[in-house]
């Protein structure tokens, strides 16, 4: 899974009722990549998508992660938590050694 798939897994679970549009604004893609990434997301089994009935606009969609897509977006958090506290540790090794070298000086 990539990076725009993980966001858009991200922002669907917080509002499923999100258009194409506002999605594509949310995630900085165009509104053709949107609707590519969302298509392989289907693809994947990750999310669903429902039509309902909307007073603004007469048919839209609510994309709904699936089972397989909570889970997926499970996994990604982790590895993106465990990516970020790996690259705190080397940044606060760096400060601290950068730091003794100022005090030598």
């Amino acid at each position: 899974m990539d990076e725009i798939e993980f966001k858009a897994l991200r922002e669907i679970s917080n509002n499923g009722k999100l258009s194409q549009r506002e999605l594509s604004k949310r995630i900085g893609i165009s509104l053709g990549s949107v609707n590519y990434v969302l298509k392989r997301l289907m693809e994947k089994g990750l999310i669903k998508a429902m039509r309902f009935k909307n007073s603004q606009n007469k048919l839209a969609y609510i994309y709904v992660l699936t089972p397989k897509g909570i889970e997926e977006r499970i996994n990604q958090t982790k590895v993106f938590l465990k990516k970020s506290y790996e690259e705190y540790i080397e940044l606060r090794a760096e400060i601290e050694r950068l730091t003794r070298e100022k005090t030598k000086q």
